[in-house]
């Protein structure tokens, strides 16, 4: 693989020659800079390209537009033989001299800082932006020669026969960002749902049934009807000790496949189901598979009798079969994974699934998106996997969540998505209704839909994944700060710009008509987005594209205001538009990456 080259590398070692050559009165541009620079500072080509990125925008004060971090260029040196930073910053700057392309140089804190020709910067930003279209960014030097992979993502899994409970919209939201991320760059990518439709609730679920259940209210409303009966069996399983026996009995009757009872949970996974489908309809969010544990109810026999072929497995004195993962003894190391009566527990199922899924799509990456509770589970299942010979398990990781916290309804505490789902498009159309400047819309409850979602998505996503965080739903609404609502409005007003003026749209732009502090600004934001989403695409963590996209829809408000189209001369009205919607594509682009729809209209 290459090494990477950021946008800013690409752009200070002259990549966009065909652009400076136009600049400048037909003056070649040396090809051989980054050579000329590796010599002149007296350093390995692959320290240099490695150290240089954009430097982050500041709203107090106009900054260079590339660093050359002179620490990570000496990183390889040991403590004893390291000059002072500062002072070899310095040296370096004084070494250097500024030509056609860099226009000043300077030094920050352990930096030496690049000025680019502002005309270069201006076209060459411009250009690539819409060029690319929805690849901007992706098309970075950044990501050349990186592997294309197959990866399974499995992510959201909710409980069958249960309504969807809140506490898997951040496995479903934080699984689709991943998904969507790894697709745009370039990897095969396998979605997976895997439901929890087998286990022991099932045994109490097709009991509950049997003595409370409805077949008309099943068909009206399943998941409603389900919750309602599950709830009422468990509270008599409280008081009757033969409900828990029949429960029991029942789920015996699933893992030996007795037809009666697989025909009732078919019925119940079925229409699960369909439920779900349509409320990931409502996300956004689709899946290549349906799977679940009940397909690894037989396998799992068979991880277990490898697990005893390789002498791994011991019985205990109640009858069930544990592995110990410390080979000690040691009590947080022992891993149950079947029980006394012979039925498969969730680890089992789940490592036969690994398997199954290894044959299947022969990954080279497996991720997991559950909540950090499960976190002990996946080391144990990993562990498993590697002592039971398959060496893949390494390939596999887990992508641990916190909890989030204070997300109620209006109607009490037992959050179901969708009861949340309904109350922020409710809410949303109540805020819209009420702003004057809301445009008509053809269909409001969609956009409302669309405008609550990225409320709810930016909220989650500002943030550490693993963090535990406090849901506020004023927080949700707020038109103004770092929120979804104000980025879809941001999107939708410089669409409006596009639908209003898009006929006054030059076919080139003069790039001295975008030499304004604010204008250069939006500009050297622009040219970070590869670099940003080389650093989501690292660490799976959201929060960096998030933040971007806030700090670019804040420029942006703010160029808004001064950076007038109507009444400016045409020549300046067209290069300003240009930036807009350089802005408005980069802004779509990062809203879909996250699994928000921008809407055009609010």
């Amino acid at each position: 693989m290459k090494n990477p080259v950021s946008a800013a590398s690409c752009l200070l070692f002259g990549a966009a020659r065909a652009v400076e050559a136009d600049l400048l009165e037909g003056r070649p541009c040396d090809p051989n800079r980054f050579l000329k620079l590796s010599r002149v500072l007296d350093l390995p080509p692959e320290n240099l390209i490695k150290s240089i990125s954009a430097i982050p925008i500041s709203r107090k004060e106009e900054v260079a537009d590339f660093q050359l971090c002179v620490d990570s260029l000496l990183e390889n040196n040991n403590d004893h033989s390291r000059p002072d930073i500062q002072v070899q910053a310095t040296r370096l700057a004084e070494k250097l001299k500024c030509d056609t392309v860099v226009s000043e140089i300077s030094t920050g804190r352990g930096t030496v800082n690049f000025k680019i020709n502002r005309e270069l910067l201006t076209k060459t930003v411009l250009q690539q932006v819409i060029n690319d279209g929805s690849k901007y960014g992706l098309k970075s030097e950044l990501f050349s020669g990186l592997p294309q992979k197959k990866i399974v993502v499995e992510f959201s899994s909710p409980n069958v026969a249960k309504k969807f409970h809140v506490g898997h919209l951040r496995s479903t939201i934080i699984g689709n960002f991943i998904a969507n991320l790894k697709e745009a760059l370039g990897h095969q990518v396998t979605r997976i749902n895997y439901l929890g439709d087998w286990g022991m609730q099932f045994g109490l679920l097709g009991t509950g049934f049997q003595l409370f259940g409805y077949e008309e209210k099943l068909q009206s409303n399943p998941l409603q009807h389900l919750f309602e009966v599950y709830v009422q069996v468990n509270k008599e399983a409280a008081d009757d000790k033969n409900i828990g026996k029949s429960a029991h009995e029942f789920f015996q009757r699933l893992e030996l496949g007795d037809t009666q009872a697989l025909a009732l949970w078919q019925k119940f996974r079925d229409l699960s189901i369909e439920e779900y489908v349509r409320i990931y309809k409502r996300l956004g969010v689709h899946f290549d598979e349906y799977s679940g544990e009940s397909f690894y109810r037989e396998k799992s026999q068979e991880v277990l009798k490898l697990l005893d072929s390789k002498g791994l497995l011991q019985k205990t004195v109640k009858g069930t079969a544990i592995v110990d993962l410390s080979g000690n003894g040691d009590p947080s190391s022992i891993c149950t994974v079947m029980r006394s009566d012979g039925t498969s527990l969730y680890a089992t199922r789940d490592l036969a699934a690994a398997i199954d899924r290894m044959d299947k799509y022969n990954f080279d990456t497996m991720i997991y998106v559950t909540d950090k509770g499960q976190t002990k589970h996946f080391q144990q299942v990993f562990q498993m996997l590697q002592i039971m010979g398959y060496d893949w398990a390494e390939r596999c990781q887990h992508v641990p969540f916190g909890v989030v916290q204070g997300m109620k309804t209006r109607r009490g505490n037992v959050t179901f998505l969708e009861d949340v789902l309904n109350e922020i498009r409710s809410r949303m159309l109540q805020n819209m209704a009420s702003i004057k400047t809301t445009k008509e819309l053809e269909n409001p409850q969609q956009t409302a839909e669309r405008v609550g979602l990225a409320a709810l998505i930016i909220q989650d996503f500002r943030g550490l994944l693993l963090s535990d965080y406090q849901f506020s739903w004023d927080r949700v609404f707020q038109s103004r700060g770092d929120t979804g609502v104000f980025l879809q409005y941001t999107h939708a007003r410089l669409h409006s710009l596009e639908e209003t003026f898009g006929c006054g749209y030059l076919n080139d732009f003069n790039t001295a008509c975008l030499q304004d502090p604010q204008s250069v600004s939006i500009l050297q934001h622009l040219l970070r987005f590869d670099e940003v989403l080389c650093r989501s695409s690292q660490d799976l963590q959201p929060r960096h594209i998030v933040s971007y996209l806030l700090t670019l829809s804040h420029l942006a408000a703010m160029a808004h205001k001064t950076l007038l189209i109507k009444d400016s001369p045409p020549e300046v009205a067209g290069a300003r538009l240009h930036l807009f919607r350089a802005v408005r594509s980069v802004l779509a682009n990062g809203m879909k990456l996250l699994g928000i729809t921008p809407v055009c209209r609010m």
